[in-house]
């Protein structure tokens, strides 16, 4: 089968031929047709760690035809069409077994531990990391696996404010933050403020579902944050980062009202100070959040079946070695509106 690795950082991605692998035990191959492209691609292609080992075969929102399974598979058949759940763990550990995979502190996701979804194929370790998605695009669906999960799993964090009208602010709208956005307005959230620097993106961010429009582009700070505390009605009951720069951090904190939550998600990068006091005496909390679990990403999917999930617009390009290398540069530079999805 082809694969379209990473041989080096900063390269381009490369195809080449790999044996098929032949699945066993709960191993299930699957044939994917949909490839979603994450922002996370980026950092790997570029190993912003520098503890990669080459070549990567990297992508990890997959959605495909099941064409082998194991001799010990159950439920999943060949001709299925499946979601990939890629934050695959040891299977065995505490964190495993109660279905945290993506705690498992021997991380094996796929994507980036192991072989991912820039391929004509991917082998899944447990068929328990497989979801039907009947009646879904699996464009979209696709886009679930980590998108949709890495969103929903932010929101629900900063639902269920003390005693106040919940007032929510989505910093940067991104693929990611507009689906946070369809999310929110899927779970009947309508309060809803988006900031972001690109008037384009608001305006897909006001199609799903936000009732008020920051642009931050031109602005030290200030007038960000009056606009933003004028939107809320004083201040907002939960802010989802998904910049999380020291800037965007500190913005978020500062627009909370009393007993309000920040959730930092972005991987920008940065430092921040915050007045500690502020803390205590408005009883603030800040809590990350990063990925989900597979009983999150089945809540996502449950969305998208009900039709209550608004699709987040779709990019589709060719899944081969220059749709990969083409993608993450056009992601890189920031010019996609939306979520790249590659084609098989």
């Amino acid at each position: 089968m082809k694969v379209y690795a990473f041989e080096e950082a900063g390269g381009a991605a490369r195809e080449s031929e790999i044996r098929t692998p032949t699945p066993s035990g709960h191993e299930v191959l699957v044939r994917l047709t949909h490839s979603g492209v994450c922002h996370t691609d980026v950092h790997l292609r570029h190993d912003d760690t520098g503890a990669l080992a080459f070549p990567i075969v990297a992508g990890h929102e997959m959605a495909g035809e099941v064409v082998a399974v194991g001799d010990a598979v159950t439920g999943v058949r060949v001709g299925d069409t499946r979601l990939v759940h890629p934050w695959t763990g040891c299977g065995t550990c505490a964190h495993c077994a109660a279905g945290r995979d993506e705690a498992c502190a021997d991380m094996r996701y796929l994507g980036m531990h192991r072989p991912g979804g820039y391929a004509e194929a991917v082998l899944v370790p447990h068929e328990r990391h497989l979801l039907d998605i009947d009646g879904i695009d699996p464009a979209f669906a696709a886009t679930l696996a980590c998108s949709g999960l890495t969103a929903y799993s932010a929101v629900t964090k900063v639902l269920g404010a003390v005693g106040d009208p919940e007032e929510i602010v989505v910093i940067g709208t991104g693929g990611l933050g507009l689906m946070a956005i369809a999310l929110l307005t899927a779970l009947g959230r309508h309060r809803i403020t988006a900031v972001e620097i690109n008037d384009e993106r608001l305006e897909m961010a006001r199609t799903l579902g936000a009732a008020h429009l920051v642009n931050s582009a031109a602005d030290s700070g200030e007038a960000t944050r009056a606009a933003i505390l004028d939107a809320t009605g004083g201040g907002a009951t939960g802010v989802v980062d998904l910049v999380n720069s020291g800037q965007t951090a500190r913005l978020g904190f500062d627009v909370l009202r009393r007993d309000g939550k920040l959730v930092p998600v972005g991987l920008f990068g940065g430092d921040v100070t915050l007045p500690t006091g502020a803390i205590p005496s408005k009883r603030l909390t800040v809590q990350g959040s990063y990925i989900g679990t597979f009983a999150e990403l089945a809540e996502v999917v449950d969305l998208a079946k009900s039709g209550r999930l608004a699709p987040t617009p779709i990019v589709r390009r060719p899944l081969t070695a220059a749709g990969v290398t083409d993608a993450l540069d056009a992601l890189a530079a920031g010019t996609v509106p939306g979520r790249i999805v590659l084609t098989a």
